[in-house]
């Protein structure tokens, strides 16, 4: 007699934190049952409509392994994990479905369910899973038309709505995020997408018009542009999406009477070139406002548009108008911060014998704005303090305190009149006590004149990658000496000055971690690949070193920002 199928069956909820409130809300906009699992099958988040066609509260669902709280067999008993085709996808993290099986409501019956299950990847969420389905006889009365009346089969309308939520909001570039809109509904739903949206300025701007091509698409940049106002009672398709008003159904005829305004002039413009017999218009809104519309037609494409197929429309364009709205909001704050920080940072001075170049450039993949920062100026006596750090965090916080971190140096650098490792010290502690900046690395340099000609470097480092000093004969040597803890630690150490003398003509240049740092590299590789570099330029103008060492030195994999300051020394000293 052969062995009996192990199976398990579910215990005590493991601890775990309270639901995420935004995953739930992103999960409610999904017209079936929805819910999430993290790496370990545990439900992390699930819908409204879950509860309901499972009796069961969200406390009853969160923090369970999902297969053994609800799958089950025809007759009721737990189902093997061995024989459970959701489970084999989930671990082989691939997208499957399934028309027959069951999962155990709150009240110890069956529901006969169909579902889709699909890799969810979320920043903060890495590695979850998003499971979808639906009653295959609902205990809920829904008024929705038969899936063979509607514009896909039940199954495939929740998978691309699950990829059109997955893809749309996994990126903050409001071009990527359309770029993948167009990808997900040509030629699945339209052979044409047209995507008109309303700026900050409430001015209307066709900004996609994309028709399928065989097995490409192709951008008609000949229909798209600025658009006319949008009429503020015209009964048109468009002019009600753009005001956010409802989904419609249109076709060359809609446009071919007297046009209410220039609106409906570009839409008979529109008809005419594309030879869309039949399109669906629906609203692109925010939670906030209303941010667009979404056009989908067919011209090549067989069959009418109808009714029925408006509210998966409407659900596709709601998942772009967040996605969209995310980016606008972070683009905002991004583009606020950058112009902070470019303003907090300072103009060089003009120092008679020296040349100075600086270069602030932001992540390359305009992710985050950083605390990077440099400065430069005179002191009493006449030498020149020279400045670079880097405050931690990436966001608006971390360029304030940049701002604050370096205001406060220039005060106590002008003021005390003493050498930078006590300058430094005292910084140390009004960082740790008057600011917000939870840590931060710098060096604060003096460089002087003495009366016979020469250039003298004195130097503190705070916890700051060292300086690098380039000879005019391309002989590269890391200032090492002055080193000591990062800003911020509480540690109240003593720090050390370094003194060295500048040849004439050598070049003294200041950077910070995001000019040397890369994924899967060591620092060392940083370091000698900029000291490689640095010296095969020094014969070159200083603008030119400058600009050619962050193309060439930079990585191509860097996820920060870099600020970078050079000083040249004249190549001879005056008598």
């Amino acid at each position: 007699m052969a062995e009996p199928e192990h199976t398990e069956t579910h215990g005590e909820r493991p601890l775990a934190a309270a639901p995420d409130a935004g995953l739930t809300e992103a999960l409610e906009a999904i017209g079936a049952g929805a819910y999430l699992v993290d790496e370990e099958g545990r439900i992390i988040a699930a819908n409204s409509r879950t509860e309901r066609l499972l009796d069961r509260s969200a406390g009853d669902l969160f923090g369970h392994d999902a297969h053994d709280l609800l799958h089950r067999d025809p007759h009721g008993q737990p189902l093997p994990r061995t024989r459970c085709r959701m489970r084999q996808a989930f671990h082989a993290r691939r997208a499957a479905q399934g028309e027959q099986d069951y999962f155990a409501r709150g009240d110890g019956s069956l529901l006969p369910i169909s579902w889709l299950i699909a890799p969810f990847d979320l920043g903060g969420h890495e590695r979850s899973t998003l499971v979808l389905f639906h009653a295959r006889h609902s205990r809920e009365a829904d008024p929705r038309p038969e899936p063979e009346a509607m514009l896909l089969p039940e199954i495939e309308r929740l998978a691309l709505l699950a990829a059109t939520t997955s893809q749309l909001t996994s990126t903050l570039d409001a071009e990527e995020a359309l770029r993948r809109l167009v990808t997900l509904v040509v030629p699945r739903l339209a052979d044409w997408a047209i995507i008109d949206l309303i700026t900050e300025r409430d001015e209307v701007w066709r900004t996609v018009v994309v028709e399928a091509n065989d097995d490409s698409l192709m951008r008609h940049e000949e229909l798209q542009g600025p658009m006319p106002p949008v009429p503020e009672d015209s009964p048109m398709p468009l002019s009600r999406a753009l005001r956010g008003v409802a989904s419609t159904l249109a076709g060359p005829q809609t446009y071919q009477g007297a046009p209410d305004s220039g609106i409906a002039v570009e839409q008979r413009r529109l008809f005419d070139a594309t030879g869309i017999h039949s399109a669906a218009i629906a609203p692109i809104r925010s939670t906030r406002a209303v941010l667009g519309a979404l056009t989908l037609g067919r011209a090549k494409q067989l069959g009418d548009f109808s009714a029925h197929d408006l509210p998966l429309i409407e659900d596709i364009a709601r998942r772009a108008g967040l996605a969209l709205d995310n980016a606008r909001l972070y683009q905002r704050q991004r583009k606020v911060a950058e112009t902070m920080q470019n303003h907090l940072l300072p103009q060089m001075p003009r120092v008679p014998g020296l040349q100075m170049a600086v270069r602030y450039l932001p992540a390359p993949d305009a992710s985050q704005v950083g605390g990077d920062w440099y400065d430069a100026f005179s002191l009493v006596g006449g030498a020149t303090a020279l400045a670079i750090g880097d405050v931690v965090g990436h966001d608006l916080e971390a360029a304030a305190g940049m701002a604050q971190v370096r205001n406060m140096l220039r005060a106590y650098a002008w003021a005390l009149q003493e050498p930078p490792s006590q300058i430094v010290e005292r910084l140390d502690e009004a960082v740790l006590h008057i600011t917000d900046v939870a840590m931060a690395t710098m060096i604060l340099a003096r460089v002087e004149e003495s009366d016979d000609g020469r250039w003298n470097l004195t130097w503190t480092n705070a916890g700051h990658p060292p300086p690098l000093l380039i000879s005019h004969d391309g002989l590269a040597e890391y200032l090492t000496g002055g080193h000591g803890i990062l800003l911020g630690t509480g540690a109240g150490k003593d720090r050390a000055d370094a003194t060295t003398l500048l040849p004439p003509g050598s070049t003294l240049l200041l950077y910070t971690d995001g000019l040397i740092e890369e994924p899967g590299h060591t620092l060392d590789e940083g370091l000698h690949r900029l000291r490689q570099h640095a010296a095969a330029l020094a014969h070159r103008p200083l603008d030119s070193f400058t600009d050619q060492l962050l193309r060439r030195v930079r990585p191509v994999a860097n996820d920060d920002d870099v600020a970078l300051l050079a000083v040249r020394l004249p190549t001879r000293t005056l008598t």
